[in-house]
């Protein structure tokens, strides 16, 4: 694994080139994302069908076909081994007692005069769901976005999800049994985000849709925009860990693997105080490549995208890490909670060393939907909020009115916008009038 030290001459433009890690070419597949895009709105379910059998080598034969049966997911769930549903359970309710903690409150608030200012917290009506199924299939990611807004109240949930040869992913199946999903639309890749987006003949559209997915989904989730809502553009998964020379190399090892897995353009990125530790991690890198089920893909990740960096203060690799800003930060060091007040910028942040990033994949509860490419400097994990909208609310008492609408009248007069003054003008003025 590649080991570079801040002293090095040539390291500002080395690290400048790893905070590009996730910019994602997005212009060269926009065209023909909005093509699909365009079928979609044009066709609805007929693109649908026709986009099925292009990408995932099958022929849908009705409107229903597009969708798995119910039944289906029930057989799923019965299915599997009780050990597993055990664990789905077990994962299930520490997501869903997680994300209800951060259930937002409607609230009112009573002036004096009797002006009442407040916000309403409301679901959104349908809430869309994609979930990846190319060179994977994540039950956990269904389980990470339908828990929040099941717990936000959210009436209708859709499921889209590609079934290459119409052989949806039976643990998917089973994940949507529990979480009580009824719609699964089996399509991938920017049709399904068109389709729920815009919605077809046989889909109401939705008004927010969340989910992790390849660059074609991105983008078209970037296009639907403003006709719905989105969670974030994410790209490829990451991993960033601060180290220092109490951590064990082969837990750092491993945990740097543990997204390397994932996908050839994922990153894995550790910067540590100790030149000790880098050199004994590069070599444990090395010896657990060999036994990964998916090492080809890890080995080309760790080769293109992975480095070791060393420096000699704390102090300055938390300071690289907030620049690096990464979907997840393990904080290997003797004291990792001394280090928490001074990390600005990290999708999910995991202290200590019985902390590994997985565990928050799966079931520790926290979201794993996570902002990646630097982009946790301004976006947050998946949560409730992502499935509510707010109201203002605003009750203007007369003396309330008569109190501030003077002011009021006066900053729409210096706008040019008479009619809005006069709206409040008038309702001081008739006030007035009445105690004539």
């Amino acid at each position: 694994m590649k080991i570079i030290d801040t002293k090095d001459t040539n390291f500002k433009e080395e690290f400048n080139e790893l905070l590009q890690r996730g910019k994602v070419d997005i212009k060269s597949v926009t065209t023909i994302v909005q093509n699909i895009i365009d079928e979609i709105i044009k066709d609805g379910d007929d693109a649908v069908k026709k986009h099925i059998e292009k990408f995932d080598n099958w022929t849908v034969q009705s409107d229903e076909q597009l969708y798995v049966a119910q039944e289906d997911m029930k057989k799923a769930y019965d299915n599997i081994s009780i050990d597993l549903k055990e664990a789905l359970h077990l994962a299930y309710d520490r997501i869903k007692a997680y994300h209800e903690k951060q259930l937002p409150k409607s609230w009112l608030d009573f002036e004096q005069n009797g002006t009442i200012l407040g916000q309403k917290v409301t679901a959104v009506d349908r809430a869309g769901l994609y979930i990846p199924g190319g060179k994977a299939a994540y039950p956990s990611s269904l389980l990470m976005n339908a828990i929040p807004a099941i717990v936000a109240g959210v009436d209708e949930i859709i499921v889209a999800t590609p079934t290459p040869n119409n052989e949806p992913n039976e643990l998917l199946l089973a994940a949507c049994h529990l979480c009580g999903i009824k719609t699964v639309l089996k399509v991938g890749g920017a049709s399904a985000i068109a389709a729920m987006a815009y919605g077809t003949k046989s889909l109401k559209k939705v008004d927010v849709i969340t989910g992790p997915g390849n660059i074609f989904v991105a983008t078209a989730k970037k296009l639907v925009f403003g006709e719905v809502n989105i969670d974030m553009i994410a790209g490829p998964s990451e991993i960033g860990i601060l180290a220092d020379e109490t951590a064990d190399p082969k837990y750092l090892a491993i945990d740097l693997l543990s997204q390397a897995e994932h996908d050839e353009m994922a990153s894995s990125i550790m910067i540590t105080t100790s030149q000790e530790i880098a050199n004994k991690t590069s070599i444990e890198v090395d010896n657990y490549l060999q036994e990964l089920s998916r090492s080809e893909i890890a080995k080309k990740s760790i080769d293109e995208r992975g480095v070791i960096i060393v420096t000699s203060c704390m102090g300055y690799a938390v300071h690289l890490m907030n620049e690096i800003a990464p979907e997840h930060l393990e904080v290997m060091t003797q004291n990792p909670f001394d280090l928490l007040p001074k990390i600005k910028h990290a999708g999910a942040i995991f202290l200590g060393s019985n902390t590994p990033e997985p565990i928050g994949d799966y079931i520790a509860g926290p979201n794993h939907t996570l902002p990646t490419g630097g982009t946790a400097k301004f976006y947050s994990p998946l949560n409730v909020e992502n499935f509510m909208k707010k109201s203002s609310i605003i009750s203007f008492s007369q003396n309330g009115i008569n109190e501030i609408g003077k002011q009021c009248a006066l900053l729409a007069d210096t706008e040019g916008l008479t009619a809005h003054a006069a709206s409040v003008r008038i309702r001081i003025e008739d006030e007035k009038g009445k105690h004539k």
